[in-house]
């Protein structure tokens, strides 16, 4: 991934009017130390947006007040599917994302527009703290400070909340608040994530990707997954679900700047929407460049095999290494065809005019015996590289690659990969 990284870097230092903005996710948190190599050295540093914990970049991804409440609901419910066992759940996670609708409504009405994780979490396991709220909501519509729009919806989260929240059963409410806590507690459990992720309104510094797409900025998911499981798969996947709606949202407005999106082991992070971004993407002008060691990996995180095809068949260039995974051989095999193959086969036969059977070795013995032998060939149509090509012929530092120039499909290939450590010749 750092080749391609460092070309972008080179593009944004020789094209000043004209920057690429980019989300980099950095699974292993060693990427970024590269990524500051590069904006070192092309002179990027006042682009570089880093996102992680102890940093002076504050970013709430609950703050949007231009997207709809049920919009940052399906956000969260979509983020929800990355900690799902399988999809026998999605009962739970619906009824989750409307509960998370409601919330947010109310939230936005008393607190002025500002969402947080903290907030969503007192609202959802503290019943006497959702009544405090209820009684400055009321206070608030007496003294005639809400909008007709505002009043709507504050009459569909209080009838949402009295008639059919109060009204669970203690099992069902007990399920429903343990699944939303998923993500909340993640937040409140912690006060350097609080303090990051849950800030005041005014120390936010990073609203979002609308900015970085326009101006070229350069964003980094700093926070290494085995350190920081769930957070890093929330504010991973929260953060990529907002760069692509900020680049497809781009092509109703009629700017399309071109972006970035690199991700490596992208099978941590992947979503079921991603196939549908990618396959839009295109017109949209953001590249996509994602790693993972398998596509069964990525299988596994998303759990639906028709997802997982419609996401690769809309990555278009591809570079495969060796690899004993047979999901990720036969599907490869599948896209890149078959064609008639010629092959052999050998037969031999032998015949004899007198057979006697002997009751002492107890074996037929052939006497006036002849032998023939036949080589036949037959045309069969059959994939162009077999699996021992993916797990035998594959050395290191060599890959098969399906490319395409824009314009054209080139023939696969066995490349000969120079890694970027080492110098060429």
């Amino acid at each position: 991934m750092y080749p391609f990284t460092r070309q972008f870097f080179e593009y944004n230092f020789n094209n000043k009017e004209n920057k690429v903005g980019m989300l980099i996710l950095d699974v292993k948190g060693n990427f970024y130390k590269q990524v500051q190599t590069y904006a070192q050295k092309y002179n990027l540093l006042d682009d570089l947006i880093v996102i992680e914990l102890n940093s002076n970049t504050y970013y709430n991804p609950l703050h949007k007040p231009h997207l709809k409440p049920q919009v940052l609901a399906n956000r969260l419910k979509t983020i929800l599917t990355l900690f799902s066992e399988n999809n026998t759940e999605s009962f739970w996670l619906d009824k989750a994302e409307q509960i998370l609708a409601e919330c947010i409504k109310l939230c936005r009405l008393y607190n002025n527009g500002y969402v947080t994780f903290l907030e969503l979490h007192k609202l959802i396991t503290m019943p006497e703290y959702y009544k405090e709220k209820i009684k400055i909501l009321r206070e608030m519509f007496i003294s005639s400070k809400f909008s007709k729009n505002e009043i709507y919806e504050l009459n569909s989260s209080l009838d949402f909340f009295q008639k059919e929240f109060e009204n669970l059963d203690p099992r069902t409410k007990g399920i429903l608040v343990s699944e939303i806590t998923r993500i909340t507690n993640t937040f409140i459990s912690d006060y350097e994530v609080v303090s990051t992720f849950c800030s005041p309104k005014e120390k936010l510094n990073f609203d979002g990707f609308e900015i970085v797409i326009k101006d070229g900025k350069i964003v980094v998911l700093n926070m290494n997954i085995s350190e920081y499981n769930s957070l890093s798969k929330i504010i991973a996947a929260y953060m990529k679900l907002d760069f692509q709606t900020e680049v497809i949202s781009n092509l109703s407005k009629g700017t399309i700047n071109p972006s970035i999106f690199i991700c490596d082991e992208y099978d941590k992070y992947a979503t079921k929407t991603d196939g549908d971004f990618f396959s839009l993407s295109r017109e949209a002008k953001c590249i996509n460049i994602v790693s993972t060691q398998s596509y069964s990996s990525i299988k596994s995180t998303i759990k639906d095999d028709a997802s997982v095809k419609v996401i690769i068949q809309n990555l278009i260039n591809k570079i495969w290494f060796r690899t004993d995974d047979i999901f990720t051989i036969e599907e490869a095999q599948k896209q890149l065809g078959k064609e008639d193959k010629e092959k052999f086969s050998k037969t031999i036969s032998e015949s004899a005019r007198e057979t006697n059977f002997s009751y002492i070795t107890n074996t037929l013995n052939s006497q006036n015996s002849s032998i023939s032998e036949t080589f036949s060939s037959y045309t069969q149509n059959d994939y162009i590289y077999e699996s021992n090509f993916f797990t035998q012929e594959l050395e290191t530092f060599t890959a098969l690659t399906f490319l395409s120039d824009g314009k054209k499909i080139f023939p696969p290939l066995k490349l000969k990969m120079f890694p970027y450590f080492e110098k060429k010749g």
